[in-house]
């Protein structure tokens, strides 16, 4: 089978090689299954960089969310076991972490539907408890993870203020459904959310970003607001200043959902029947911006690690090369 694969740390355009492999073997508990579409996440990008708090041994075939299809022809949507990664014509995944996938989505949306959007659930229902009539203020509003929160945000009733960076991604937020879209690199942040607000700020803030965005969300979180943390696309982490949060009387709050499909997977089944149905009303729907075929995955997953890509774009190994999106 073709597989991408990376020998050494760099940047993905660089590093990640398409090549003639051996079919992955399926360990105990495991299942092997045929590729219909990997959606390419920015951990992606950080495992090519060796950045990423997961390190497969090399070399590793990244693609970290799939929809596959089981020998017996189900559809289902997997996190595949690395190094045997999505971004091949076969994976490995785990038997009791499989999923079915939504009979709604086509393949390429029902891979889009499980990281991004299992973290947009469980950063806004599961800990910062968002109600119906609060306001949400996502960053990176048009990007892979925070168009999932737009539309969650939606779905639970929330004004939803996102912000983007560039008039092309302010075109896709709007599409979304953000109620306010504000351009970081045309507008001053703070200032457009305190006046869409009426200086109240955001209840409940979803970040993926930290940096330049999480010193932002810091200003303008309301009274008994709610920051969560969900990753660091800007690359700075930033330092929580406590003290401001004492004074201002808001809470930080992290999100690492990884963690729950070892702590408490049941709650990542829940979450997932709960976005199935969602998606079944058509309150949610992944935006796919691209489909690539294999050969250009690395090119794609380069994209992606230079923040230019809107929504998620994913890699279908059965599509041709030069074949129309």
């Amino acid at each position: 089978m073709q597989a991408w694969q990376v020998h050494e740390n760099g940047e993905p355009s660089e590093v990640m090689r398409l090549q003639d492999v051996e079919r992955p073997t399926p360990g105990d508990g495991q299942v092997l299954l045929k590729v219909r579409a990997a959606n390419i996440n920015f951990p992606d990008a950080l495992m090519c960089r060796g950045q990423y708090q997961v390190r497969p041994p090399m070399p590793f075939t990244p693609g970290v969310e799939i929809c596959g299809e089981t020998e017996d022809g189900r559809r289902v949507i997997a996190n595949p076991a690395l190094p045997y990664g999505g971004f091949a014509e076969y994976a490995v995944a785990d038997t009791a972490a499989l999923l079915p996938a939504p009979e709604s989505l086509d393949d390429a949306e029902a891979a889009a539907l499980h990281i991004g959007y299992q973290t947009g659930w469980f950063a806004l229902h599961r800990r910062a408890r968002l109600e119906a009539g609060e306001t949400l203020l996502v960053h990176a509003a048009a990007g892979g993870v925070g168009s999932a929160a737009v539309q969650l945000g939606k779905a639970a009733g929330a004004t939803v203020i996102g912000v983007v960076g560039g008039a092309d991604k302010a075109a896709v937020a709007r599409e979304l459904g953000c109620d306010v879209v504000i351009d970081r690199r045309a507008e001053d942040v703070v200032a457009a959310v305190k006046a869409a607000t009426g200086g109240r700020g955001a209840d409940v803030v979803f970040d993926p970003v930290g940096g330049d965005a999480y010193t932002q969300s810091t200003k303008v979180v309301a009274f008994e607001g709610r920051i969560v943390v969900v990753g660091f696309a800007s690359g700075t982490i930033p330092s929580a200043a406590l003290n401001h949060a004492l004074v201002k009387n808001y809470t930080i709050l992290g999100l690492h959902w990884g963690l729950y499909n070892t702590k408490n997977p049941k709650l990542v089944q829940h979450c997932h029947e709960q976005l199935t149905e969602l998606a079944a009303r058509g309150a949610i729907k992944p935006l796919v911006s691209e489909r690539v075929p294999l050969g250009e995955a690395a090119a794609a997953v380069q994209r992606v690690a230079d923040g230019v890509t809107t929504g998620r774009v994913a890699v279908l190994p059965a599509l041709e090369n030069g074949a129309a999106a």
